[in-house]
């Protein structure tokens, strides 16, 4: 037997399946945008602290050791020396809706440890076969200054190659998501997922517009807003369709 409520001239009658069914549906939509809501304070907390690490003065670092304990988006000095003959071009990387790659340089630093250091973005020109001039200028420098971040991730993880392990025949190789593990079979030593984000004014390189990590928060409790509109709109719908003029 159906729920049935008078409403003046009319009557709701709701078959208990579909009633059953709706409310189903709407604790989904509802508990949907309670996540998507939690993921925006989350990510907006996250983005809070990021942005109070690239407000605090850098820590000057000697070692690769000392370097290894900083925590993510720590800002850092460094002093050492790049290595202009190793590069490595990330690829797949957008600016502005343009596509581009950004350029890691080898940094070796006062202990003999290695800290990869991303010198900015730069187009491409449009043919695969050309790779970008990346040669460093007569005097780079040699003391550095930036946020520390990781080695960029795909969304599914996947052990390298033989083949992707191996030394490239030519230098600056051109790949989307370099393992830690990868770039040491090519440097021939060993080598962290630290990389240093260089600020704009230090040392020689390219665009340096470094996006924080993640999802804006806002879009997050867009998600979160448009789940609860669905789960009024199936309410809305439940009623809308299941209202009689009472006979």
């Amino acid at each position: 037997m159906p729920l049935r409520l008078p409403l003046g001239n009319r009557q709701l009658s709701i078959a208990w399946p579909w009633l059953l069914a709706t409310l189903c549906v709407c604790a989904l939509f509802v508990s949907l945008g309670r996540w998507q809501w939690h993921r925006g304070e989350q990510r907006q907390k996250q983005w809070q602290q990021v942005q109070a690490a690239l407000a605090a003065a850098p820590v000057s670092l000697v070692d690769a050791a000392t370097l290894a304990r900083q925590p993510r988006n720590a800002r850092v000095r460094v002093t050492g020396q790049l290595d202009g003959g190793r590069q490595v071009l990330l690829d797949n990387i957008s600016r502005d809706g343009k596509p581009g790659y950004e350029v890691l340089t080898p940094l070796r630093l006062a202990d003999g440890g290695l800290l990869l250091v991303n010198r900015g973005w730069l187009p491409f020109d449009g043919y695969r076969n050309h790779i970008p001039d990346l040669n460093l200028p007569p005097d780079p420098g040699t003391e550095f200054v930036g946020r520390l971040d990781v080695l960029p991730v795909p969304g599914v993880q996947r052990t390298p190659s033989a083949a992707e392990l191996a030394i490239p025949a030519q230098w600056p190789p051109v790949v989307s998501f370099p393992t830690a593990a990868q770039l040491s079979g090519w440097l021939g030593e060993p080598i962290s997922d630290q990389v240093l984000l260089l600020d704009a004014d230090s040392g020689p390189g390219w665009q340096r517009q470094w996006p924080l990590p993640g999802i804006a928060p806002e879009r997050h409790y867009s998600y979160a807003i448009q789940w609860w509109s669905f789960a009024a709109l199936a309410v809305g719908l439940l009623l809308g369709l299941n209202i009689r003029k009472r006979t």
